[in-house]
């Protein structure tokens, strides 16, 4: 192949295949190397992640309850992610954040 002969385009549709070609082949290898440990440790009679110290889970701890529905005490939000139709309903209509709290 003769690059001189390639445009400017050509040589960058080509320099951006060649990277893509790369990563696959990082990636590919990366699999392999991963699954080749894999199996040598279940030959052991572990998990990789037992081996290499790591969990493979996270758990979080459940949060605590913040606030509670004044309408039904069952009902609580811990204040973490979207704020529930009741909170927003309650705070419209007049009760502070305090007045919600558990």
């Amino acid at each position: 192949m003769d690059l001189n002969a390639l445009s400017l385009k050509e040589l960058k549709d080509l320099q951006s295949q060649i990277a893509r070609a790369i990563t696959s082949y990082e990636d590919r290898k990366k699999k392999e190397a991963i699954a080749e440990l894999e199996d040598r440790a279940r030959a052991l009679g572990f998990t990789l992640p037992e081996l290499l110290g790591v969990s493979s889970v996270k758990k979080r701890a459940p949060a605590s309850a913040k606030y509670a529905n004044p309408a039904n005490a069952a009902d609580t939000w811990s204040g973490r992610g979207r704020k529930p139709r009741w909170f927003v309903e309650a705070l419209q209509a007049g009760k502070s954040v305090e007045e919600l709290m558990v």
